[in-house]
């Protein structure tokens, strides 16, 4: 056999049971076609000498906004690792906006209240700092942020005490009743009308730098949580600009996207009468771009305090978060879209919402039963040992985030407090359930590189170096698992990713160092040298010779 390329000189651990490690590997056509003696006689167009560095199957990040890692990248960086204090992110702001033309948009985003004094940014405040300037800072949560009053004038409200209330929202108001500029979960899609959709060139090239970014820390396949909505995506032609991506080339990683709830309509005359058009839904496209689960949200932020919650918040009494929609109405939309065949992605982080969430699962398989549905639960940020157990009696993937214990575990433990806070972003619980965990990061609300989600799954240990959970933590192996099987897993293509086996796709990434042997707390500075994607080298550090 004549291959493309033959990969030669590899440490390469495979997670194929039947063939846990190799050497060498050929590829034909984007896919593996055999590993070590299997390639005994074959020639190949090009052989590339991995110089004994370590290989693992392409990471794959299973809920990470590609596309607004890009558009941010652009803005003013906001997130705790840019800013340390208000005053700091006051100079920030009035810098930038300084070096802006009259009348351009202020846009920040990343900022954090719990490290910052507990105190969001205000309107009052980006007045004086922008000019008249409209402003918006998106919380790094992305479920809310801050306008300034220039900025609420351009959504067509001259006076400020105008701008309204929106259900499944708040907009957070003073004693007098005039706002403060802080907008939370739905009030967003107030300035997301203003905002949205950028140009579609402008969201093209978000594509393209999220994808590089992507690419340079080893990822080779992503899930993009929500495109086309509300809260998520830039526009009803999100779709249309992925696909120009992949046709410019600049689409590196493989995308899987999940349109938000929103995006679904009734298709007159059609059965079962509801989805997008032509019945496009789960599945549709190929190995390169495809449509995944339906997105649709139920709840908000933990450390935004707006999550649903079944007690009070710790340093919130009297608050337990709230759903973003009617609870019938949100089971009813499980139910069509489930009915419709697609696979549903619900965003629950409170253990309330997740029990909302759980419950329109099963009343939606009792209605319809479907075989391996896998619907998921996005984040599944704090559940119980019961509710873990139904997870795995109704075959969920729940898709929680280790690196949010890296970033913002101080604030999940300060909203929680130290006894419930064990029960946020479990994994080896879930692991023992028998439920097949995926990994992710929420990218950008936190740090997306997966060699860092890999080190917070296996050390659980916050900004402040508290341990968050010592119980839920994984060892390297298991980590690595998540990041590659488990994501493909939650993607039903567990068939074409996740490990390096003939028939595989030939994504894998090449380390500096082994995972299972470096010291557990040197994770994180493990290098990314190489990332494969289909048999050709995307994201060279190693000047690979051929």
């Amino acid at each position: 056999m004549h291959l493309d390329v033959l990969f030669t000189n590899g440490d390469i651990t495979t997670l194929d049971p039947d063939r846990p490690t190799a050497s060498r590997m050929g590829v034909l056509g984007g896919v593996l076609v055999g590993l070590d003696d299997d390639l005994d006689g074959c020639t190949a167009a090009e052989v590339i000498d991995l110089r004994g560095a370590p290989v693992v199957p392409g990471f794959h990040d299973a809920h990470h906004h590609l596309s607004m890692r890009g558009q941010r990248s652009l803005q003013l960086d906001l997130r705790p690792s840019a800013v340390t204090s208000m005053d700091a992110l006051r100079t920030a702001v009035r810098e930038h906006a300084e070096r802006l033309p009259g009348g351009a948009w202020v846009r920040g985003h990343g900022y954090d209240q719990n490290r910052l004094g507990g105190a969001h940014p205000t309107r009052a405040e980006l007045d004086a700092l922008t000019g008249g300037r409209p402003a918006w800072l998106a919380h790094n949560s992305a479920h809310m942020g801050v306008v300034n009053t220039a900025a609420i004038r351009a959504m067509g409200y001259a006076d400020p005490r105008a701008l309204p209330d929106v259900p499944g929202g708040t907009v957070e108001r003073d004693a007098t009743g005039a706002p403060t500029g802080l907008l939370t979960e739905q009030a967003q899609s107030l300035v997301y009308r203003v905002l949205r959709p950028q140009p579609l060139e402008d969201f093209v090239r978000a594509i393209e730098l999220g994808s590089e970014l992507a690419l340079s820390e080893g990822l080779t396949s992503i899930t993009e949580p929500g495109i086309a909505g509300r809260l998520t995506g830039n526009g009803p032609a999100d779709l249309h600009a992925f696909m120009i991506a992949r046709e410019r080339g600049v689409l590196g990683v493989r995308a899987t996207v999940m349109p938000e709830m929103a995006a679904l309509h009734d298709i007159d005359g059609s059965e079962p009468g509801f989805g997008l058009d032509l019945g496009l839904r789960t599945g549709l496209g190929d190995d390169t771009l495809r449509v995944g689960a339906v997105k649709l949200f139920s709840d908000g932020s933990l450390i935004g305090r707006t999550a649903s919650m079944c007690c009070d918040y710790a340093d919130a009494v009297g608050n337990r978060g709230f759903t973003q929609d009617d609870p019938e109405r949100l089971r009813e939309q499980i139910s069509r879209a489930h009915r419709a065949g697609w696979q549903i992605a619900a965003h629950a982080i409170g253990d309330a919402a997740v029990q909302l969430v759980l419950d329109a699962y099963a009343r939606a398989q009792r209605q319809v039963p479907r075989a391996d549905a896998r619907h998921r639960i996005e984040h599944c940020g704090v559940t119980s040992d019961a509710q873990i157990a139904e997870i795995a009696r109704l075959g969920v993937i729940p898709v929680p985030q280790g690196r949010f214990v890296d970033e913002l575990g101080d604030g999940i433990i300060a909203a929680l407090g130290e006894e419930r806070a064990q029960l946020a972003y479990r994994q080896l619980s879930f692991l023992r359930a028998g439920v097949e965990v995926p990994g992710s990061s929420d990218c950008p609300v936190v740090e997306g590189a997966p060699l860092l989600g890999i080190h917070a799954l296996v050390n659980r240990e916050t900004a402040a170096g508290q341990v968050l959970g010592a119980d839920e933590r994984l060892t390297p192996l298991q980590a690595l698992r998540a990041y590659t099987r488990g994501s493909a897993y939650a993607d039903h293509q567990e068939h074409r990713k996740g490990r390096l086996a003939r028939g595989m796709l030939a994504d894998f990434t090449v380390l500096s160092e082994d995972l299972t042997r470096v010291d557990r707390r040197a994770i994180k500075d493990v290098e990314v040298l190489a990332t494969v994607v289909g048999g050709e080298l995307k994201h060279d550090r190693l000047d690979l010779p051929t």
